[in-house]
């Protein structure tokens, strides 16, 4: 069951040894001074890199060459503004979101969802469209894709290991992290015959035990917009799978709550 087989890793205690003020005995020569270190030299960054052949991005895309759409977001990139108060990653539930319902992405808040995109593809990008632009927090919302095999053979371990790397970056950089739940589903048009609903749920519970463990936020889009059989309830999406307007407000007081208990997290 995948519930089981998505097991996660118990954040380590870090322990910081106290200050030590060193004197010498009474009698005694002082104790010499601490031969400082200088910090080694700062390895140059990609752009001063001349050797590596530099490819542009330029259309149309190629995904044999251009698998995560780094692409994408790339120049977009250069343009945020600070401070930056959360970046939004995901797949096309993501991406959407802010054409379909744009109140959540006021000054500081920004969208770098790509349709289609399962979490390994999202982890690719991850330092480009999240760490390297100083978020104070970050919400990820990925799984669907993954569940509906979009980029080949994949399995639990897989999805978990991406998702644990996102989380590991993050907090790594200081930015606080919000798991968003995913969105119900009952079937999905672009798989015939696929019923996910319960899929969807092992995925959430293993989200949600996640985030209890690492601190974390957890945004549950899940229990708000399900019907009792694991679909999406009548009127919140078009398609049974992405919310439409009056799905995201459904879950916008929902992702406001865990932006602010994220944030609150990681920077009191």
């Amino acid at each position: 069951m995948i519930a089981r087989a998505l097991r996660p890793v118990l954040l380590a205690a870090g322990l910081a040894a106290p200050a030590l003020a060193l004197a010498a005995p009474q009698g005694q020569a002082p104790v010499p001074q601490m031969v400082v270190q200088p910090a080694p030299p700062v390895v140059p960054a990609p752009d001063a890199i001349t050797a590596m052949t530099v490819q542009p991005c330029a259309p149309p895309r190629d995904p044999a060459t251009d698998w995560a759409n780094l692409c994408r977001y790339r120049e977009i990139n250069r343009t945020v503004e600070q401070p930056l108060r959360a970046v939004f990653i995901g797949d096309s539930i993501t991406e959407w979101w802010m054409p379909t319902a744009p109140a959540l992405f006021a000054p500081g808040v920004i969208d770098r969802g790509i349709s289609g995109q399962t979490s390994e593809q999202i982890l690719a990008r991850f330092y480009q469209d999240v760490v390297r632009l100083h978020p104070r927090v970050v919400h990820i919302l990925c799984g669907t894709n993954d569940i509906a095999g979009n980029a080949g053979p994949t399995s639990p371990d897989d999805y978990a290991n991406a998702v644990l790397a996102m989380v590991d970056m993050a907090r790594a950089n200081g930015i606080g992290v919000v798991l968003g739940a995913i969105p119900p589903a009952g079937a999905f048009g672009w798989r015939t015959g696929f019923r996910p609903a319960a899929q969807i749920i092992a995925i959430n519970i293993w989200l949600r035990a996640l985030a209890q463990q690492r601190g974390l936020a957890f945004a549950d889009y899940h229990t708000a917009m399900a019907g009792p059989d694991g679909a999406m309830k009548p009127g919140l999406s078009s398609d049974g799978v992405h919310p439409n307007a009056a799905g995201y407000a459904v879950m916008l007081p929902i992702a406001r709550a865990a932006l602010d208990q994220a944030e609150r997290s990681v920077h009191p």
